[in-house]
């Protein structure tokens, strides 16, 4: 029978949408597909669902997720009765359930909807789903006395009306009343209570949503800084000098269109990052004429200035009601309410609640999510020698904001806050560090010279040498400063680990640093070494690539089966090719014969069953082979760019293996994503690795 989950309300404002969010991306940490049902709907788009079928790579069909909007409910309800109405729903509800293995139901919102004793059609939609309930309850504006007696009220409510309510939600709370509220309802309820407090950043509209309720035109400014939120209003009328000292960290400045002075002023304190702003709104359909324009766009590029009809006064009104909305193109608002709902709800907890059994099937996106929650568990610091690139810049916002791991960002300072400021990102959670002028320079350089004292290097020349970021940050992972580094995003492969072969140096049991790729299929995950670092491995390295390879597999949990590639399988072949993997793999079979292997294996016989079944039947591995070890760079390279275009696999490295400490190389090509991936497997190394010390 496929589980279902619901989750409702008592009334408008709860913030719901940040709980339907984290359930989805519990399910689909578990479940490879996972259906949406919405009961009852308005009238135009669904933000949620547009957002969750976006994020989640969702193929259900819009039509299927709806029962009935709410203008036919209430005639079929007061027409027909609430039997009718639940009948319907109920076998609309079942098309899609035949269809997944788990169904998120989205509950009504309370809005509106003409619809007589709500929480009671919620109730009763969820006992004939088979639905397990999570009721969340909005204290935004309220004491903790009143959120406390609303959200026991409401289990009662529930509880009352045969639900199984297996989890309690108090959202959107008052800050610094948020531990006394979890304090006491844990006491009062006999199910767990979650307790959120109020973001602003949830809250907060992004610029491009005011704008379209504006109906503003986009004077300046790109994609990224229409995506800002703006996180406080500052209305222009005084002096510049009184004006600037007014100004507050993600701000949107609001001035008659006359007052070029206000505009250039904000934008040139938002280049200094002295604050960063979200960018200016011009009233009264005044606009500055276009060399001032031109100045704005060099002083702060991508920055939006927004240009509206109304005056000050009536564009204040709109604008302190208007509230941001989670939806598929506020990714940020996404990541930050992800990041709510892992920190203050025990997902362990209630995924044991849901009882939904895990997929056999990997995914890509389970094995991403599975990454990201292995990280967050025991949080690292992993620094991040780019910190003027974007694609870092946006990889550490994410991580940030999900609560991944501690980050550290090499670079100038002034620049790396102006980057990310044009970028709209807030980096307070972060450190940031030159190299050039910061403290350790001198320590790192004695330290260096040290090492390298063997090649006359000295502390003269290590002080210049230590500068670059690629050097500081490998000695910040030595010196124990960071747990890890990830490089590469616009350094080369040289330039990210030639500092580690230099400083961290290889582990006592490795001979070589090597590499592997987690090659992310449709319904698993293979593991493929060396395919980034050593061109010509003899038989001995290509056994330790093997060992090391399979040790990689298990700590993210991938049950290593090896297959050592050729292009001949078992005895068939010959020659001195094959006859390197032969040998490889018989070191392998001496030194570890606790792991499985197989080799020389042409890779059709190594990953499908049937081929597997003819030429090597009697074989653990064959057929069934989830690490794979090509024989030299060429073939290793060649087949993961292959396998990553040709069969649309997620490609996640290349990770290194064999070193002290984790360092890890990022594709110049590199997605943000990929980013964030290479940074989470990075601290879950560090883990595996203080787990073994």
């Amino acid at each position: 029978m496929t589980r279902s989950v619901y989750v409702t309300g008592i009334d408008r404002g709860d913030g719901r949408q940040v709980i339907e969010l984290g359930v989805m991306e519990l399910l689909t940490r578990q479940v490879d597909r996972v259906g949406v049902f919405r009961p009852l709907v308005h009238d135009g788009p669904d933000r949620l669902f547009d957002l969750l079928r976006s994020r989640y790579r969702l193929s259900q069909a819009p039509a299927t997720v709806y029962g009935l909007d709410y203008h036919e409910a209430s005639t079929i309800q007061a027409e027909q009765g609430t039997d009718e109405l639940v009948s319907r729903l109920v076998d609309r509800f079942h098309t899609v359930a035949r269809e997944y293995e788990v169904v998120l139901v989205l509950g009504t919102d309370f809005a509106g909807t003409q619809l007589p004793d709500e929480l009671a059609i919620n109730a009763r939609l969820a006992n004939e789903f088979g639905a397990s309930v999570i009721p969340v309850v909005g204290g935004k504006g309220q004491t903790a006395e009143s959120v406390r007696a609303e959200t026991r009220n409401a289990y009662r409510a529930y509880e009352a009306l045969g639900c199984d309510v297996i989890t309690m939600v108090a959202n959107r709370v008052a800050p610094e009343h948020r531990d006394e509220i979890a304090e006491r309802l844990e006491a009062r309820l006999p199910v767990p209570c979650a307790v959120l407090p109020d973001e602003p950043a949830l809250s907060a509209p992004t610029v491009a949503q005011i704008n379209h309720a504006l109906g503003g035109t986009v004077l300046l400014g790109d994609e990224a800084g229409l995506a800002r939120d703006a996180l406080d209003f500052v209305f222009g009328g005084a002096m510049l000098p009184n004006f600037l000292n007014a100004l507050t960290p993600g701000c949107l400045v609001v001035t008659p269109g006359d007052r070029a002075d206000l505009v250039v002023g904000s934008l040139a304190a938002h280049s200094a990052g002295t604050p960063p702003i979200a960018g200016v709104l011009l009233t009264l359909d005044e606009r500055p004429g276009e060399a001032i324009l031109k100045l704005a766009d060099r002083l702060a590029p991508g920055t939006p200035v927004i240009a509206v009809a109304g005056g000050s006064f009536p564009t204040a009104a709109e604008l302190f009601a208007l509230e941001g909305k989670l939806n598929a193109a506020t990714p940020r608002k996404a990541e930050t309410a992800l990041g709510l709902f892992e920190r203050y709800v025990d997902t362990a907890d209630l995924l044991g609640r849901l009882a939904v059994a895990r997929s056999s099937r990997v995914t890509p996106m389970m094995f991403e999510h599975e990454l990201l929650e292995t990280a967050r568990a025991n949080k690292r610091r992993v620094v991040l020698p780019e910190g003027t690139e974007d694609r870092v810049l946006r990889a550490a916002d994410v991580l940030l904001r999900r609560g991944v791991c501690d980050i550290t960002l090499l670079g100038d300072i002034d620049a790396v806050r102006k980057k990310a400021a044009d970028l709209g990102i807030d980096l307070t959670a972060a450190d940031i560090i030159d190299p050039q002028t910061s403290g350790l320079r001198q320590r790192f350089a004695e330290v260096y010279s040290q090492l390298r004292a063997h090649k006359g290097v000295t502390v003269e020349l290590a002080y210049d040498v230590v500068a670059d970021v690629s050097y500081f940050g490998t000695l910040m992972v030595q010196e124990g400063l960071a747990d890890g580094m990830v490089s590469g995003a616009v350094h080369s492969t040289a330039a990210t680990i030639r500092p580690a072969f230099e400083i961290i140096k290889t582990k006592p049991d490795a001979r070589i640093v090597s590499s592997v790729f987690f090659m992310c299929l449709a319904d698993k995950v293979l593991v493929y070494g060396d395919c980034a670092v050593n061109p010509d491995p003899n038989a001995e390295q290509l056994a330790d690539i093997a060992v090391q390879a399979a040790a990689t597999a298990a700590q993210f949990g991938v049950d290593p089966r090896i297959a050592m590639l050729s292009y001949s399988t078992g005895t068939s072949g010959s020659g001195a090719d094959v006859d390197k993997v032969r040998q490889a793999t018989e070191i392998v079979r001496a030194a570890r014969p606790d792991l499985l292997i197989e080799g020389p294996i042409q890779y059709d016989a190594a990953v499908e069953p049937s081929v597997a079944a003819t030429k090597m039947p009697e074989s653990e591995v064959a057929g069934q082979a989830s690490v794979l070890i090509f024989p030299d760079l060429n073939t290793g390279n060649n087949t993961y760019k292959a396998v990553q275009r040709s069969a649309g696999a997620v490609a996640v490295g290349p990770v290194l293996q064999g070193l002290r400490k984790p360092v890890n190389d990022l594709s110049r090509g590199a997605l943000v994503q990929d980013i964030v991936n290479t940074v989470a497997i990075t601290a879950i190394q560090a883990q595996g690795q203080e787990a073994t010390a």
